[in-house]
């Protein structure tokens, strides 16, 4: 593991401990160089998931792109990082399985924008404005509408 810090490539773990549940580890290192900290989590790595994407290109799952796109959905809003990693970890555990090996960018934003919905509703908005593509503001305020009901 190279030092975020000055790059050295050796150290030693200072402390690990389940994390989120079960589903990972994380691991306090020191690096032996710098004597700098820094923290590393481990996941079982799951089968390869393909997302199929709106024009049928298929990219690999990537579970940092979920959560970097709920981040800013949900930026300077009341939700913590704890209810965005938890939000994440289920859709993820959700999405993936031995047995499925593809799965629709619709389908993932679709499951995204229902958990939104319920932690707030401005972060929900602001997910839909991009997942759905707005192109004027008629189509935001019939989505404000559909909220309102």
């Amino acid at each position: 593991m190279k030092c975020p810090h000055c790059g050295h490539e050796e150290d030693k773990v200072v402390d690990s401990r389940p994390a989120q549940d079960g589903r990972s580890i994380r691991r306090r290192r020191e690096c032996l160089e710098c004597k700098g900290r820094f923290t590393t989590y481990e996941y079982v790595e799951q089968g390869t998931l393909a997302v199929i994407k709106s024009d049928n290109r298929r990219e690999p799952f990537d579970r940092h792109k979920l959560l970097y796109g709920i981040k800013l959905a949900c930026n300077k809003r009341p939700v913590t990082i704890k209810e965005i990693e938890a939000m994440v970890d289920e859709l993820t555990s959700q999405l993936t399985s031995p047995t499925r090996t593809e799965v629709a960018s619709k389908e993932i934003g679709e499951l995204v924008m229902s958990r939104l919905r319920d932690l707030d509703e401005i972060a929900y908005v602001r997910f839909a404005s991009v997942y759905r593509k707005f192109k004027d503001k008629a189509e935001f305020l019939e989505e404000m509408k559909k909220l309102l009901e």
